[in-house]
């Protein structure tokens, strides 16, 4: 396809506030399209690929250990990789890094498939495809806006790719254990490299060419620079805390289901609905938010949910009867609609050629964020019963959040004299990736 021309970004007018996009007017989009589609088979492949190879190395080794490192390293090699390569997003053609990203992660699936490569080169494979996801999600993140703007339909866009991934860890578990009683591990591993494949051919054919962003001198060095802007601009910092902090709290539920069912006394069916509980709200506060409020009246929710939304989690410590506790953790996932107002906050908050780099540091954050709050509830699961572990994450969970959510108040401007439809104080700003999947 031709290169695009870049044009500068166009943003919603009054009429915006009113009436919102809604879903169908992002899914008119070809290029969303196909962006779409790619995502959805690449996330699959994602989760099939850690189900067959936890599998694999168990069979291989008998060790626990060796086997859940395969979780552990889905998320470790993210901060190296989101901070050292961020600036791959900024410096090359958006389509070429996203189809390059997929072909790498295919060759990495390939290696795993083959009968004769050893467990430290499969979980050294794991580890590659765990650092190119994060420039990967970061490029398609930043190209949204060149596809869909910088307004309502880049938040909606958002919101279905992170739907996308809460819906892909569901039907992607599930999907994964059926396909293992028909193929043996390696054999999974292929259909995971079938699944890189097609998403990048649907990155390639289904999408323009677009420039580079910037970019000049070592990549590293390029990079870091790049990390050091995002980090150091209080506004931009004060909102990735914001994307990164309640995230973190969150996890804790999900990360004690087995253990908080064998306190109760709950059958392996309740570890899997507690599980399921919280994806399931996200999905259906995202939907709601993304289909019934204007963006204004996202952005008017972000704070208050952002602050409270982890307030559900203090039902735990009383002891509730399981149906109260699948309620309070569906709700406490829908209150993840509040990251649709603070998408189109983040994204106007960053230069355009700092986007890719913001955008992959973002999700590096976000995943190893989330892998910390993973580990330290463990711990602290430990020491203290998950009923009480729990408890006090809804605690201190929640006053992270309301300080955080106060230091966004603050770093917010005043909206210019005689702007119509676009304010950009926090109260009423105009249209203003939980992916544990990592793509």
């Amino acid at each position: 396809m031709p290169e695009e021309t870049r044009t500068a970004p166009v943003r919603p007018g009054p009429a915006a506030d009113v009436r919102p996009a809604g879903y169908r007017a992002v899914l008119a989009v070809g290029e969303f399209r196909a962006v779409f589609a790619a995502h959805a088979l690449s996330l699959l492949g994602v989760v099939v690929s850690e189900i067959a190879l936890t599998v694999l190395v168990y069979e291989l080794t008998g060790s626990p250990l060796l086997s859940a490192l395969v979780f552990a390293l889905g998320f470790l090699p993210y901060l190296v990789g989101g901070t050292l390569l961020s600036g791959v997003a900024d410096r090359f053609p958006a389509r070429r890094v996203l189809v390059v990203c997929d072909l790498l992660c295919a060759g990495c699936a390939a290696l795993m498939a083959l009968p004769a490569t050893p467990v430290a080169l499969l979980l050294g494979l794991r580890c590659a495809i765990a650092a190119v996801s994060p420039v990967f999600s970061g490029t398609r993140m930043a190209t949204l806006g060149a596809i869909l703007g910088d307004g309502d339909l880049f938040v909606l866009g958002r919101s279905l790719l992170r739907m996308v991934a809460q819906s892909a860890v569901l039907v992607g578990f599930g999907l994964g254990g059926v396909l293992l009683t028909l193929v043996s591990p390696r054999g999974a591993l292929v259909v995971t490299l079938g699944t890189f494949l097609a998403s990048a051919l649907l990155l390639r054919l289904g999408t323009r060419r677009r420039p580079a962003r910037d970019g000049a001198g070592p990549l590293v060095r390029y990079s870091l620079a790049g990390t050091r802007q995002v980090l150091g601009d209080r506004r931009v910092r004060a909102l990735l805390l914001l994307l990164w902090v309640p995230p973190m709290f969150v996890v804790a539920p999900e990360a004690l289901a087995a253990a908080y069912a064998d306190q109760i006394g709950a059958g392996t069916v309740w570890i899997g609905l507690l599980m399921c509980a919280m994806p399931v709200g996200t999905i259906a506060g995202e939907l709601y938010a993304g289909a019934a409020l204007s963006p204004g009246a996202r952005s008017r929710i972000v704070l208050p949910l952002a602050g409270c939304g982890l307030l559900p989690l203090l039902v735990y410590p009383f002891h509730p009867d399981p149906g109260w506790i699948l309620l309070a953790l569906a709700v406490a996932g829908s209150a993840g609609a509040y990251t649709l107002g603070l998408d189109r906050w983040f994204v106007d908050a960053v230069p355009e050629e700092l986007r890719g780099r913001a955008m992959t540091v973002h999700t590096a954050g976000l995943m190893t964020i989330q892998g910390v709050g993973m580990a330290l509830a463990g711990a602290a699961a430990e020491i203290w019963a998950v009923s009480t572990v729990v408890g006090g994450v809804g605690v201190l969970g929640t006053l992270c959040c309301l300080l955080l959510a106060a230091e966004v108040r603050r770093t917010a401007k005043p909206a210019p004299a005689g702007a119509a439809g676009h304010e950009v104080r926090t109260e009423g700003r105009d249209g203003a990736d939980h992916d544990m999947t990592g793509r």
